[in-house]
């Protein structure tokens, strides 16, 4: 997952994901979230304040140096989180959203989508 915003909705989606990483760790399940900044020295200690804060334990959290973020991955510009669903090389679901647009409703799908990559 990439983010270029911390707020109460990713706090949200990334505490639930935390979850499931926990609850399928028989399945190696994994996952983590990366921040994309043009500050990273700033963005270190509010990254840790987040972990702290919502009891991340499961989701690495890491910073990128630049909010465009890795090229490979081309993540939309106009995108404030980009959630990937992966199994293996081969994408299960994609997600994007615009600043704001993160709701319950598309956490919740985001969620149930884990389940296309524990097949």
């Amino acid at each position: 997952m990439f983010a270029r915003t911390l707020d109460d909705n990713l706090a949200s989606l990334v505490k639930q994901l935390d979850k499931q990483v926990a609850a399928n760790e028989s399945k190696k399940m994994a996952g983590f979230v990366v921040l994309l900044t043009e500050d990273p020295d700033a963005a270190e200690s509010e990254l840790k304040a987040f972990a702290e804060k919502h009891g991340i334990k499961n989701i690495p959290l890491t910073i990128f140096d630049g909010s465009a973020g890795p090229e490979s991955y081309k993540i939309a510009k106009g995108a404030d989180v980009t959630v990937n669903l992966w199994v293996g090389l081969e994408s299960k679901a994609n997600f994007a959203f615009a600043k704001g647009k993160l709701t319950k409703d598309s956490i919740a799908a985001i969620v149930a989508d884990t389940s296309k990559i524990l097949e």
